[in-house]
């Protein structure tokens, strides 16, 4: 018999599985402090939870019996991963139970964006019968750009033609297959920008999505377009959309959440009459907390019962002699395939990991899962992909994946290397550890180099003539960037080559467009790995 504590309150419905089923104990002891978690926690094999309860170290070391850890929601900031991950402990959420909730919460704010809801309500409650000043828009012949087309932004498209509307799908995973599919019409953030007369984000936010649209796209965009941002705060740079609200570029906003939560009382989207806002209500439906409950009531059960289960947000178990030879390799894994994301442009269709020498002998399948998050963090959030949901969310977006293995490594002991297939090129990176040196990359595309895969980097791509490097060297110096290394890769003397980089700090992207117009060079992009 498995002993489950339930420590946040979840309704009956949520938990049913767990209740029902012959082989589960099931406790629910709601707003319990850590001391008094630690004091009983020993007795239980899981812990479910929402977001109120703390799931501290302390409490993972008192629950020496815990198995699985399931959070009711997406996310798994209230649980302390690395203490769980040291444990043993697989840590489980549901990031599908919102998808529905939060799709028809973009839907209802889109409606009120089009028909100006809440300004009319309000004006007719406080005695006030204006008809005029509210002319609203049709949905039907619009065109709305759905930036970010994975689970909620595809049904957002799904919904929006059924109301008659053209949908613009940018996502950069999105091929021309699936967005055929989808029936919407593949588009570059350029594309939705100038094109779109409603605009929906639906992306994580990470480094490449932080104010995706800016002052750089307001300047750029369709006038009168509607936006609606019910995914992250920050997507939308939101100072430049009240100026251009205030220019009459933009029509209106309506917005769910904000960059910082809760807003001040001065937050300018407040006070402003063209932006509606909402407290994050987006997973914020009876449904929506029953279905995420479900889910994991349903994993938990898999796991306890030694059943295969999805949605770990965590490394599960892996045999002590096959981790004792691929453990080393793992940052070196998520490093690769976060340097190919970066270099490569136009959707990824496939991703194909070799693995050569020594562990071609080897399961290496745990070390595929590291590069596939490598790739796939770079696009979707670093919070959101793992070793654990890689490969799952690699086959939901339709990416395949392929290992090749060779006992022929190239003259290293053992030669790992990534490359990615999209709709527009093929990129390719190795890597190997070296004795006394670590992590290298050892292969950019055909060019051979010996690269610390860390820090910033500036990859460019150039005609192997005489003064390149000065030239470089000397505009990134008035910028005040200090060149910190630099490796170059060639085949042919004065033929293609590249040049890597590394700096002390991050290339303002106007700098690397200057570096990219010096004569005789081609492209010039920036790397992060940390």
């Amino acid at each position: 018999m498995f002993k489950v504590l339930v420590s946040d309150p979840i309704s009956d419905l949520g938990i049913s599985l767990l209740v029902e089923a012959s082989d589960i104990s099931i406790d629910k002891k709601t707003g319990l402090s850590e001391d008094e978690l630690v004091q009983i926690i020993g007795e239980y094999d899981a812990l479910l939870v929402r977001s109120q309860t703390r799931v501290t170290e302390r409490i993972m070391t008192a629950g020496k019996q815990l198995k699985v850890i399931g959070r009711a929601g997406v996310g798994v900031d209230n649980i302390d991963l690395e203490a769980a991950t040291k444990r043993g402990i697989v840590v489980i959420n549901a990031p599908d139970g919102n998808t529905i909730t939060t799709c028809e919460h973009t839907f209802a704010m889109m409606m009120a964006l089009a028909r100006h809801i809440p300004q009319a309500y309000l004006k007719t409650v406080g005695g006030e019968w204006d008809r005029k000043s509210f002319v609203g828009v049709e949905l039907r012949n619009k065109v709305l750009g759905v930036l970010g087309m994975g689970r909620i932004g595809s049904e957002v498209a799904a919904r929006a033609k059924a109301f008659g509307m053209t949908v613009l799908g940018y996502d950069p995973f999105l091929t021309e297959e699936r967005a055929e599919k989808l029936g919407v019409k593949l588009a570059s953030v350029e594309d939705v920008v100038r094109e779109a007369d409603f605009i929906t984000v639906h992306t994580p936010l990470t480094p490449e999505t932080r104010h995706m649209i800016g002052k750089e796209q307001f300047s750029r965009i369709k006038k009168g377009v509607r936006i609606i941002n019910c995914a992250r705060g920050g997507i939308i740079d939101e100072l430049a959309l009240v100026e251009a609200i205030d220019a009459g570029i933009v029509a209106g906003a309506a917005f769910d959440v904000f960059e910082e939560e809760p807003p001040t009382k001065e937050h300018p989207f407040l006070s402003h009459p063209k932006i509606i806002v909402t407290p994050h209500l987006g997973a914020s439906t009876v449904e929506a907390q029953e279905n995420v409950a479900i889910d994991v009531s349903e994993q938990l059960l898999h796991i306890l019962r030694g059943e295969p289960y999805k949605n770990a947000v965590n490394m599960p178990p892996v045999p002590a002699d096959v981790l004792s030879k691929l453990e080393p390799y793992f940052p070196l894994g998520v490093k690769l395939g976060s340097f190919a994301a970066q270099i490569a442009s136009g959707p990824v269709k496939e991703i194909v990991v070799g693995c050569s020498g020594e562990l071609a002998d080897v399961d290496t399948q745990p070390l595929t899962r590291y590069i596939v998050q490598g790739v796939l963090a770079h696009h979707l959030g670093s919070d959101q992909v793992n070793a654990v949901n890689s490969m799952h969310l690699a086959k939901t977006r339709g990416v395949n994946i392929v290992v090749n293995k060779s006992h022929a490594s190239k003259g290293f002991t053992n030669l790992v290397s990534v490359t990615l297939r999209t709709d527009k090129e093929e990129r390719t990176v190795a890597g190997a550890l070296l004795n006394g040196f670590g992590a290298r990359i050892t292969q950019i595309d055909q060019y051979p180099v010996d690269v610390a895969p860390e820090g910033n980097l500036l990859l460019i791509s150039h005609n192997d003539k005489p003064g390149i490097i000065g030239r470089v060297g000397t505009l990134l110096g008035s910028n005040d960037v200090n060149i910190a290394t630099m490796q170059v890769g060639r085949k042919l003397v004065g033929g293609a080559a590249i040049m890597v980089l590394g700096v002390d700090k991050a290339v303002p992207k106007d700098v690397i467009a200057q570096v990219a117009d010096l004569t005789d060079l081609v492209t010039a992009k920036e790397i992060q790995l940390y």
